[in-house]
């Protein structure tokens, strides 16, 4: 009784690739193998990206081995972890943002978060607490107690710098601020509805 050559597979979880090309295993999956062919397996084609295609693709496992299953028939394909990898399609020329562009989105944002502040502030009537922490303290009455007001102003840069754990690009520290763990979990359930609802073996199922 002859035993298999057992290749371990594991799927990539996103990939980006162009258009016109043609995806092989290595490509899209982690292979591991003791196997003499693997080289060979590796280089498997799996799909080809179309022009015609949209922004992403989903190559789907089943189909993978299925594949492979006829192309290698000695061999014995089993899967690790994902069950499928998403191919994100990109142009292969990007195209850059102008400076104009760049200024006024970033003179957007920076009115819209002057006024959040402010509205929050006005709401929350900080000038007048403000003016009463100086009263308690000092015992008199100044309409704009600067000594407090200006370490506040400071305070609440660097309270939001800390807070999201950036200064411009890089990180403060390893630690994850609460905005990269929103947008990783977006990304997420992003990539879930895309690997369903892009999937040719579902859209097969509905049909």
């Amino acid at each position: 009784m002859s035993v298999k050559n057992i290749i371990y597979i594991r799927m990539k979880k996103k990939i980006t690739s162009k258009f016109n090309t043609m995806l092989r295993l290595k490509d899209v999956a982690f292979i591991t193998t003791s196997y003499k062919e693997k080289k060979n397996v590796e280089q498997t084609p799996i799909y080809h990206i179309k022009q015609a295609h949209e922004e992403y693709v989903v190559i789907d496992s089943f189909k993978i081995i299925d594949q492979l299953n006829k192309v290698f028939p000695e061999a014995e394909f089993q899967l690790l972890g994902l069950t499928e990898t998403i191919v994100q399609i990109k142009e292969t020329k990007k195209e850059v943002a102008s400076i104009f562009l760049f200024c006024f989105v970033w003179i957007v944002l920076f009115i819209g978060t002057a006024m959040t502040i402010i509205n929050f502030h006005y709401d929350v009537s900080m000038q007048e607490v403000q003016q009463k922490i100086h009263y308690i303290l000092t015992g008199e009455q100044e309409e704009f107690p600067l000594w407090i007001q200006v370490p506040y102003s400071v305070g609440l840069g660097v309270g939001m710098m800390l807070f999201l754990n950036r200064w411009f690009k890089k990180r403060l520290n390893e630690e994850p601020s609460p905005l990269d763990v929103e947008i990783f979990n977006y990304q997420k359930d992003l990539d879930n509805y895309i690997a369903y609802h892009e999937n040719e073996l579902n859209k097969e199922d509905q049909n």
